[in-house]
């Protein structure tokens, strides 16, 4: 992709956070605890999800990461 397709793509996402952030504060939520009524609640939820499960992947990586030779060694021809 050439620096032009980049931006344009950079700045459909951009307005389309903008245009959620806009709706958060118009849309009443019909809430069951009292932290889902906060604003950006969600946003804030699914990054910390996110950050999550890459430092979650980043452990279990050290657990089964194998060497980079593990399959040729036993292919000796």
């Amino acid at each position: 992709m050439d620096n032009s397709s980049v931006r344009r793509v950079l700045y459909a996402l951009y307005t389309c956070c903008a245009a959620l952030l806009v709706i958060d504060f118009l849309y009443h939520r019909h809430s069951m605890h009292p932290w889902d009524s906060w604003w950006g609640f969600y946003a804030g939820y699914g990054f910390l999800g996110c950050v999550l499960l890459v430092l979650i992947a980043k452990l279990l990586r050290k657990l089964v990461k194998r060497p980079e030779d593990y399959y040729v060694k036993g292919n000796k021809r």
